[in-house]
């Protein structure tokens, strides 16, 4: 089976060097953070990490059901910032069935397959 778009852009934005791994990295950012996106089999402390990073930066964050660290090339990844806000928004709006948008709410509120 061939490459979804959002694995695409995820590759693009890898190849251009828009995207920053782990939560350390994505701490020290201070600006053009455009979405954050977590691995599906993430730690809870990496999930409550990630809801910090979406609140400090106002950006989307989108869980990943598949492979993450397939798609991003990176063994033992589990949390990634995009810099690029059109790359961001492709993905955002090129959502498929391995992805849940964060919604916010009480407890973890994931929706599937949401057009922002």
């Amino acid at each position: 089976m061939g490459k979804s778009k959002v694995e695409t852009f995820i590759g693009f934005s890898v190849k251009s060097r828009k995207i920053v791994f782990g939560s350390g990295a994505i701490d020290v950012q201070k600006r053009d953070v455009y979405l954050i996106m977590v691995s599906g089999d993430a730690a809870k402390n990496t999930q409550a990490l990630a809801i910090k990073f979406k609140n400090r930066y106002s950006c989307p964050l989108v869980k990943c059901i598949a492979e993450f660290e397939r798609i991003v090339n990176r063994p033992g990844c589990k949390i990634a910032a995009f810099k690029d806000r059109r790359l961001a928004a492709a993905i955002l709006e090129n959502l498929d069935d391995n992805y849940e948008l964060y919604v916010g709410g009480d407890g973890q509120a994931w929706q599937k397959n949401t057009k922002i």
